[in-house]
């Protein structure tokens, strides 16, 4: 049955991708919107299942090593003051928001602030591929983006936690979950700066077929696995991963061997499992909630990571593009909300509409970009 679940992933994907570029928009709007299609909520011919979300998880640690390997370390480093203000009022806004909106709906006090921390909570890993399409991903507003998708990360996971802590009781040490994270860069820096390069060069010359690209994809889920182990997002490890070895002589290789595996079938998987987790059914007695906290998803982060770019003195088109960019939820969000639930800080009631408007976010990020930012022709 999976046997014939890639075969319509894959022809479906590349075909709403080509559409949706025919149409005027990023290939990465229709890829999503053909996941909702082909899902539970329409036609039902893809289901969830562990080996779609294992097909996913690749997918998406894929697209994030890639992102690493075309960033420029320099630019990311230049642009850290602008990535820390971004991150801080993409924060502060949505939690603000968020908390303002679930106190409109009679929602408790730690409820309130839950749904504030999820609707904190970026994904840029859409953002990624839309600037990768669009030509803007190397760029400064791309390094700005990026820094403050790690930033934002980091910050909301501490958050959350000292939040559970107080909310739902849990015994969580907050200076060893900050520790945890120092501890994470530092062996990352370390790791990036003398092992990634010796352990390429000496398994690029293991005797077997593509030991490059097997060196480079151990590295890669290496890193993704150690960043979840200590409490970091699996993808923010892949993305370090592509930097660490996007300073090495086998940058170039590592990428023409990566794209074709992640593109030709784990990526597409990624888009389609957005749309699975999406249903229709007894929606209509909450439109009004999801109007609500879509409307505050998409302007909280507009707003609040725009006005951060903007004071970090960013122009006024480069600061939309970056609040644009900070929009989608993505995948972390489904995470947060997933634990929301199982520790009854999210109601049962607003859970689907919760993910629907991680839904709406992610499919409004790359018209918002394309509209903003255009095609980048290199002068």
């Amino acid at each position: 049955m999976f046997i014939f679940q890639i075969v319509i992933v894959l022809l479906a994907t590349k075909l709403a991708g080509h559409l949706s570029v025919r149409l005027g928009q990023p290939s990465v709007l229709g890829k999503i919107v053909i996941g909702i299609i082909l899902g539970p909520a329409l036609l039902g011919w893809v289901q969830d299942s562990e080996i779609m979300h294992t097909f996913s998880e690749i997918g998406v640690l894929l697209l994030m090593f890639l992102a690493g390997l075309e960033t420029n370390l320099e630019d990311l480093n230049r642009n850290r003051k602008a990535a820390m203000f971004v991150a801080i009022g993409g924060i502060i806004a949505p939690i603000v928001m968020g908390y303002v909106g679930a106190h409109y709906y009679g929602l408790s006090t730690a409820e309130g602030i839950f749904i504030g921390l999820l609707l904190a909570a970026t994904s840029v890993s859409i953002s990624v591929q839309t600037l990768r399409e669009l030509g803007w991903l190397n760029s400064k507003e791309g390094a700005t983006l990026l820094g403050a998708a790690v930033l934002d990360d980091i910050i909301v996971v501490v958050l959350l936690a000292i939040a559970m802590s107080f909310f739902v009781g849990s015994d969580v040490s907050i200076s060893l979950l900050i520790g945890k994270k120092i501890l994470f860069f530092v062996i990352l820096f370390l790791a990036s700066k003398w092992f990634v390069p010796f352990f390429l060069r000496l398994f690029s010359k293991v005797k077997v077929t593509e030991p490059l690209l097997s060196g480079a994809l151990i590295i890669c889920f290496a890193f993704a696995y150690f960043g979840e182990y200590l409490g970091i997002a699996g993808i923010i490890g892949s993305f370090f991963a592509g930097i660490a070895m996007a300073q090495t002589k086998f940058k170039k290789e590592i990428e023409e061997k990566v794209e074709p595996i992640a593109n030709g079938i784990f990526v597409p998987f990624f888009f389609v499992s957005i749309g699975l987790s999406v249903t229709f059914e007894g929606i209509s007695n909450q439109m009004g909630l999801i109007v609500l906290f879509s409307f505050i998803a998409l302007l909280s982060k507009f707003i609040g990571a725009g006005i951060g770019a903007k004071l970090a003195g960013l122009n006024m088109r480069s600061s939309m593009g970056v609040g644009a960019g900070m929009i989608s939820r993505g995948e972390v969000a489904l995470i947060i909300a997933a634990m929301g639930l199982d520790n009854k800080l999210l109601p049962v009631a607003y859970y689907t509409p919760m993910i629907i408007v991680v839904v709406v976010t992610t499919l409004a990020t790359p018209p918002l970009l394309k509209w903003i930012f255009g095609k980048r022709v290199d002068e």
